[in-house]
């Protein structure tokens, strides 16, 4: 007995010991990962001078906020117009895609129909068409709409996504049939089902997807590129490509502030919603 006491003891220190290590491990390599993301910050707030001086010092002596000053709106155009350009694609894609989603996910789980899961299967094919096979038939699409060069061209085309149905309908696949069947013999329609019966159980899907689009969209460079040319209508990614190639890329203080401005939301969104996300991404995964 006192033998099979002392192994467990032994299995159990060993069991802690490896724990700590992995746990060490994981904080080296978490801070090689945001070593650059603590230079760049600290870089942001530094003179010219400072940027390269060795032993590096990463917190300055005088904080320089004349940078975020000089690149919010000393510009021209200014970068707090880029900002309101991202938000406002953004906010839109962001409504939309969540609207169009759990509709077109609705209706693959909820609205019974012939063929309804072999339509699904082609639908899922969209998944393997990437973006740089449909630029080009876009690019002459938009132009003979009238809406090349507006932003338009970028919010279309993200109101509906693939994923985003696939997300969803996982989610609801999760809520019994029986409650569609109750509603409708209390007299509701169906998209009332949709809307206030069906729409609010699959909460942290929608705010998984809500999180995921809005990452994809801010950080979105490859549209943006192609459709507009109005430096005026640039987001974000494009407008700090344009702001590092006017600046200069010796302006490293400049560009590190800007790099952080465009940066900053997308951290707080994903810290601030972690469990939202992975719950949106698990949500449905597991039936039982």
């Amino acid at each position: 007995m006192r033998q099979r006491i002392e192994r467990f003891r032994m299995l159990s220190a060993g069991g802690k010991t490896a724990k700590i290590l992995l746990t060490l491990l994981m904080w080296a390599v978490g801070f090689l990962f945001a070593f650059p993301l603590f230079w760049m910050l600290s870089t942001s707030f530094k003179i010219e001078s400072e940027v390269f001086s060795y032993p590096i010092r990463w917190i300055p002596s005088n904080p320089n906020w004349g940078n975020y000053y000089e690149v919010l709106f000393e510009q021209r155009p200014s970068f707090f117009l880029y900002y309101l350009n991202s938000i406002k694609v953004t906010l839109i894609c962001v409504a939309g895609n969540l609207f169009t989603s759990a509709l077109a996910g609705y209706g693959f789980t909820k609205v019974r129909f012939r063929g309804r899961d072999k339509l699904f299967l082609v639908y899922l094919c969209g998944l393997m068409v990437p973006f740089q096979v449909l630029m080009v038939p876009r690019f002459m699409m938009f132009r003979m709409m009238g809406i090349y060069n507006t932003h338009w061209a970028i919010i279309l085309p993200n109101l509906f996504t693939t994923i985003g149905v696939f997300l969803l309908r996982q989610s609801f696949q999760g809520v019994p049939y029986a409650l569609n069947e109750s509603a409708r013999i209390d007299g509701a329609g169906e998209f009332r089902i949709f809307w206030q019966i069906i729409t609010p159980l699959a909460k942290p899907a929608l705010t998984g997807l809500a999180i995921l689009t809005f990452v994809w969209r801010w950080n979105d460079y490859e549209a943006p590129l192609i459709f507009i040319t109005n430096p005026k209508l640039y987001t974000l990614p494009l407008g700090l490509t344009n702001f590092i190639e006017e600046t200069g890329s010796t302006k490293y203080t400049l560009v590190m502030a800007a790099s952080v401005c465009a940066l900053l939301p997308v951290i707080i969104v994903f810290l601030a919603a972690q469990k939202q996300i992975i719950n949106g991404l698990t949500d449905g995964s597991v039936k039982g």
